[in-house]
């Protein structure tokens, strides 16, 4: 069966496979922005990497500074070519006894690839448990609230369910759920308040259901995009591919790289672009009267400004996207956009959008 407005990637729960879930884009954004929205985020590819040497060696693949992390902290980051082209975005949660990393499904095989090549087992190990962990994100001003009524009905301890909302992003606590250790992170991954929560499968059905009573209302694919969209967050194989260099897809404003740790696989250029120069191109916003587009070319008058990436129509916000636009394209410039069969005029908006 084909589920409608499901997230790219994303499935439902086992026994939940029921469009019926699912209402309309409007009703779902609304969740996200006044309520609590339920999404399955479970196509992330999700890997373990165990061992005494496991944070050194991923220091030296990605931007982040992992060997400072402590158990319960968390970062973002970017794997890269040599050529410091992203491979990957991730994000990387220190547990007591091994980092857990995920990574959107569209990145997941290069990056899986990656780790293949070059984590030594000896060193490090590491394995996908993409099949044995789930992920369940709750998104929105009451995903707090939706999350902590489920949690203390099982027994979680008050005041860390209370200390769930004061975390800082990527930062995460360990809970018991029906003999099942659950983890759960704050992302910003939608905009505003966001948890993602790393549950083993065998209890998957039973937290999905348990939100689903605490009024949390599920949201798909379109709705999702658009929270995305507006909080500024690129997509691997949208936004950026391995044509894209880390600083023009915003790892430095999304506080993916570390300048001050040791080497790591595409440094020099990061660091040439950080230190000695700037890239020519970078992601920022449009916001248009008329839907644009992916792929449609932008221009600065005549001049070509960009492609326009991301399209998405908010239902706050109108048509709005994320374009990889020139560095000397002014924030609050018009740009006009040309696609097969169409042309449309956007303005350069700051990221996240307001």
């Amino acid at each position: 069966m084909t589920l409608p407005n499901v997230a790219p990637g994303m499935g439902v729960p086992p026994g939940f496979e029921n469009a019926a879930l699912f209402t309309s884009v409007e009703e779902e954004y609304a969740a996200l922005r006044g309520g609590a929205g339920l999404i399955d985020r479970s196509a992330r590819l999700r890997m373990l990497v165990g061992g005494a040497q496991a944070a050194e060696t991923l220091t030296g693949l990605v931007t982040s500074d992992v060997g400072a992390l402590r158990p319960g902290a968390g970062q973002y980051a970017a794997a890269l070519t040599a050529k410091g082209k992203v491979i990957a975005d991730l994000r990387i949660f220190a547990r007591a006894d091994d980092l857990l990393l995920d990574t959107p499904a569209s990145a997941g095989p290069g990056f899986a690839a990656m780790i293949r090549k070059y984590v030594n087992p000896r060193l490090a190990r590491s394995a996908d448990v993409s099949a044995v962990l789930r992920t369940l994100g709750v998104f929105g001003p009451r995903a707090h609230g939706a999350l902590a009524s489920v949690l203390l009905a099982h027994g979680a301890p008050a005041a860390a369910v209370a200390a769930l909302r004061g975390l800082a992003d990527y930062h995460h606590l360990g809970f018991d759920l029906a003999g099942a250790r659950v983890f759960v992170a704050r992302v910003p991954d939608l905009g505003g308040e966001g948890f993602d929560c790393f549950v083993p499968v065998e209890v998957a059905e039973l937290l999905w259901s348990r939100l689903l009573h605490a009024r949390a209302t599920p949201v798909g694919r379109d709705a999702t995009e658009i929270a995305r969209v507006e909080a500024g967050r690129p997509m691997w194989g949208l936004d950026m591919d391995e044509s894209t260099l880390a600083q023009e897809a915003n790892f430095d404003a999304l506080d993916g790289i570390s300048y001050t740790k040791g080497c790591y696989t595409g440094q020099e250029t990061v660091a040439r672009v950080h230190f000695r120069g700037h890239v020519n191109r970078c992601l920022r916003g449009v916001r248009s009267a008329v839907a644009i587009p992916a792929g449609a070319e932008l221009f600065d008058g005549e001049k070509p400004a960009g492609t326009m990436k991301s399209s998405v129509v908010s239902p706050r916000l109108g048509p709005i996207g994320l374009a990889m636009l020139r560095r000397e394209v002014e924030t609050g410039v018009e740009v006009t956009a040309r696609w097969e069969g169409g042309e449309g005029v956007a303005r350069v908006r700051e990221l996240p959008f307001g």
